[in-house]
């Protein structure tokens, strides 16, 4: 008889994901890592302000106090016959409990039941130093009102929103028509001319600061404004060339057409030009207020005469100087300069990234 022959096994090979589920996990994964570092780095760069502003609602004894947990709190107290006695994290065979110390001892001490004040104390084996208290949370506003109340702060705020807006206002007319020169117009010499204004953001502010401060004194503009607005009235490298750079992305075909129509420059300007640019605009807008908002420097050497006009920034130095004993006050001062930049930029920043992002785009 023949004998019969096994069949050979067949082996099935693994199966492999798809191509494309494949290259979607590799995203997915790069995807995870960035978003995993810029919140990392995020909350770095945010930890700074997280403290300052929680220590701006707390008390001068709680920031002095040792031990006090980030955010503002109190030690939590209860009152038993007319004294009041702190409460620890005391560590138990039921677990940790959060016990009234009644009697201080060196080996022992005595603890309170909060629920049962009224039961025998709790003997605890152990020092009770080296226990955590138990806070409960506790802000306070009254570091915001004494700021308030100590420099002015209605008068600063007014100075300052005041220079903001004026200077925003120059800011945007001046650099918006030489954007628009550089852009559209045929000038002899325009790039050569260009290039030259460029090249003045490497001009050191340093170097330009005595001839300037000199020209303002025998124009007699010193403890005035003026010397603070005018300059905005003379476009900076810095936003020519970010309206320039939107300014090009619109199709010139739309100027000729408004030209057949029998529009003028400026008439393309404000009809054309503007309507498709506003995201640029507001960037700009945004990137001056908030630059005139923090400017000490400027105001100091101008107004360092007439504090009834000068900015937030330098009242806020002048109380630091004064209250530097009561950081509470101070941490409170600078978030209350912080509200008006923070809310502007938060209802502006689709227009603000629009505008970044679309005049990087060169034509």
């Amino acid at each position: 008889m023949q004998a019969k022959t096994a069949d050979p096994q067949v082996v099935t090979p693994p199966l492999a994901l798809p191509a494309r589920l494949t290259r979607r996990l590799r995203q997915g994964g790069k995807s995870f890592t960035i978003t995993f570092v810029l919140v990392v780095l995020l909350a770095a760069f945010l930890a700074p302000l997280v403290r300052i502003a929680m220590n701006s609602f707390k008390t001068a004894d709680q920031v002095a106090e040792l031990g006090t947990p980030l955010y503002p709190a109190k030690p939590r107290v209860i009152t038993f016959e007319g004294v009041a006695y702190e409460i620890y994290k005391v560590p138990t065979r039921q677990g940790v409990r959060e016990l009234a110390l009644y009697k201080k001892g060196r080996a022992s001490s005595e603890f309170l039941d909060p629920a049962n004040v009224s039961a025998p104390p709790l003997v605890w084996e152990g020092s009770w130093r080296a226990l955590e208290r138990a806070w409960e949370f506790a802000p306070t506003l009254s570091n915001y009102q004494q700021v308030w109340d100590l420099i002015n702060y209605p008068r600063l705020m007014f100075n300052t929103i005041a220079l903001a807006i004026l200077g925003t206002i120059g800011t945007l007319i001046s650099n918006t028509l030489v954007a628009y020169g550089f852009a559209r117009f045929r000038i002899p010499g325009k790039n050569f001319l260009f290039t030259i204004l460029i090249a003045t953001i490497f001009l050191p502010a340093a170097v330009t600061l005595i001839p300037t401060y000199t020209t303002f004194v025998k124009l007699g503009w010193i403890g005035t404004w003026l010397p603070l607005l005018v300059p905005t009235l003379f476009a900076n490298a810095y936003d020519v060339f970010l309206l320039r750079q939107f300014f090009m992305t619109i199709p010139r075909e739309m100027d000729e057409a408004a030209m057949i129509d029998g529009a003028g420059p400026l008439r393309i300007l404000r009809s054309v030009i503007l309507p498709q640019a506003w995201a640029a605009v507001i960037a700009v807008a945004i990137f001056h207020f908030v630059y005139s908002w923090n400017d000490y420097f400027g105001p100091v050497i101008y107004l360092s005469t007439r504090p009834d006009l000068q900015p937030i920034a330098v009242g806020l130095a002048r109380f630091n100087s004064i209250y530097g004993n009561k950081p509470e006050l101070i941490q409170a001062g600078t978030i209350m300069t912080l509200i008006v930049p923070v809310i502007i930029f938060i209802f502006t920043q689709k227009f603000f990234m629009q505008g970044v992002v679309i005049t990087g785009v060169d034509k």
